[in-house]
């Protein structure tokens, strides 16, 4: 049901903003594709990292994100992607700085993601 009632503002035009139903949601985003600065820039590290290689374009690759965010806090998020989970091959990224700054804004564009928010593709700055 959310995911269709997301589907139908997508199509409508409507902003999915924080408390239009998701009071927490940490993103911002329009038409799918326009997304506030700080999501724009978790897409961006996103893409720079090569996370893609194996979670996949859709992110449903090897370790499905869009299913691990419906359960993953923002916590475990950044202590996962932090810290790494080598018994699974996933390195470390602590003391990356692009990954260091952009924490919270990586896990607000893969959130978005898994609520159906976000289309996949290139995204653009919500003016």
């Amino acid at each position: 049901m959310k995911r269709h009632l997301l589907a139908v503002l997508l199509l409508s035009g409507t902003m999915h903003t924080p408390g239009a139903g998701d009071k927490d949601a940490p993103y911002v985003v329009k038409d799918g594709r326009r997304v506030d600065a700080g999501t724009l820039e978790g897409w961006r590290t996103w893409r720079a990292m090569g996370c893609a290689r194996c979670h996949g374009e859709e992110q449903d690759g090897a370790i499905p994100l869009v299913d691990r965010l419906q359960r993953l806090s923002k916590e475990q998020f950044r202590i996962t992607v932090l810290n790494g989970r080598q018994d699974r091959g996933m390195p470390r990224f602590a003391g990356i700085k692009q990954v260091d700054q952009n924490i919270d804004n990586l896990y607000a564009y893969l959130k978005g993601r898994a609520d159906g928010a976000i289309a996949l593709g290139h995204l653009e700055k919500l003016e």
